[in-house]
């Protein structure tokens, strides 16, 4: 029986990033940047307003004040988006707004409300322009004006690979003229639960059987984290559907494998033998509770299959410690951990020796975050994971954690692929 720390160490061994693919730039929000992002202009390319106000040359009104005003002509006028032939000549000014380029000759821009034009109401300022000016504040040379180049110059790098692409980004890509980037493709996982048990979801319940919620919680897990899902459904407890199964999954270019059950010692655990036989077995136990029984090995070209074990809290504790991790990194992600806070224990918690990952509820208080558990701790119980927003760490050889005692937890609920 291996750690978790060796058995996510072996499984990341046998995975890396997946080849880039180009996507429309609002597809590769969250995904990771694959390629460098030089830029090819300056960005503003001009040098521009920063201000709604007149354009003028700072020495004419290096002296004004309010009681000494300084009179300056209106030569013109420039909007947004549009230029003007006018220049600013001494004793000139010209009417500009926000994001306008500044005009030959003018080296800074008066804001509105240092000139008389202010006094007057905005819409008589806009439909009659003044034709002179009083400025009663000072301007240095390039106040208020926003240089070409002050974001980003010609040729410099905005974005090494690995990046994770966020609205920011996206917004950055855009003002470069990128409808397209280059980013790592998806993984395709494939989805496979495995036992007699197991009926579809939309099958009534007869004796002795259950139904296949782990295909769905799996998918959910996978399209969580930025995988594709493929699911390939129920396989019996036979190995000729199991690999029926698994060469199906093959086929359609899966990237990893992901079966749930079938993974312990039982008569009808196939999936351990399976993957002796087609492909290479690894390890198939792990120091950890709940998830002990976790199998991995690799497939036909070396794709991966991670066997969870058949409980569903089991296979959603062991998804978050070792296929979250490996689908991030195909990704192309290069930090793989969960986000992690210390919470203090409100209520004392149990523990069989070997790694713990109990469901609690974290919450915040001026001294802190706090954690209480979600009630039952089986590995059947599948509500206690809808209750817990985290999973609480106990470390090896702990069989008891008095309340009081701090843990690390690793929030379940903060948003995936936030952290590069």
């Amino acid at each position: 029986m291996i750690s978790v720390e060796e058995a996510l160490a072996e499984i990341l061994s046998h995975v890396q990033p997946l080849e880039p693919e180009p996507v429309p730039v609002l597809e590769a929000m969250g995904r990771v940047l694959a390629e460098e992002i030089v830029s090819d202009i300056n960005i503003p390319p001009f040098d521009n307003s920063a201000m709604d106000g007149y354009a003028v040359r700072a020495v004419d009104v290096a002296m004004a004040s309010p009681e000494m005003p300084v009179p300056l002509k209106v030569v013109g006028s420039v909007a947004a988006g549009y230029v003007t032939d006018a220049s600013v000549a001494p004793g000139t000014a010209i009417r500009i707004m926000t994001g306008a380029p500044l005009p030959e000759g003018a080296t800074a821009v008066v804001p509105y409300e240092d000139t008389s034009d202010f006094d007057r109401p905005k819409e008589d300022r806009l439909l009659r322009p003044a034709d002179r000016i009083e400025v009663r504040q000072p301007v240095a040379p390039r106040d208020h004006v926003r240089p070409a180049g002050e974001d980003l110059r010609f040729g410099e790098l905005v974005m090494a690979p690995g990046r994770v692409i966020r609205p920011q980004e996206i917004g950055v890509l855009a003002s470069l003229g990128r409808p397209t980037v280059l980013v790592h493709r998806r993984p395709r996982v494939a989805i496979l639960a495995t036992g007699d048990e197991l009926l579809e979801i939309h099958e009534p319940l007869r004796p002795g059987k259950i139904r296949n919620s782990n295909e769905y919680t799996n998918a959910a897990l996978v399209t969580r984290t930025g995988g594709e899902p493929l699911r390939l459904g129920i396989a019996r407890d036979t190995k000729g559907d199991l690999v029926t199964k698994i060469r199906s999954g093959l086929a359609q270019g899966a990237d990893l494998f992901l079966t749930s059950g079938g993974v312990s010692v039982g008569d009808y655990d196939v999936v351990k033998d399976v993957l002796g036989a087609e492909g290479e077995m690894q390890f198939w136990r792990v120091n950890m509770k709940p998830g002990k029984p976790l199998a991995f090995g690799l497939l036909a070209d070396s794709v991966p299959l991670i066997g969870l074990p058949g409980n569903p809290v089991s296979a959603m504790v062991s998804f978050e410690q070792f296929a979250r991790p490996a689908i991030l990194k195909m990704l192309g992600h290069t930090d793989l951990a969960k986000p992690t806070i210390e919470a203090v224990l409100d209520e004392p918690v149990t523990n069989s020796g070997r790694r713990g990952f109990v469901r609690v509820v974290v919450s915040h208080s001026p001294d802190g975050y706090h954690a209480r558990t979600t009630g039952e701790q089986g590995s059947g119980v599948l509500t206690s994971m809808a209750k817990a927003n985290g999973l609480a760490v106990v470390p090896e050889g702990t069989y008891r954690v008095e309340a009081g005692t701090t843990l690390t937890v690793q929030m379940l609920d903060w948003p995936e692929g936030t952290r590069a």
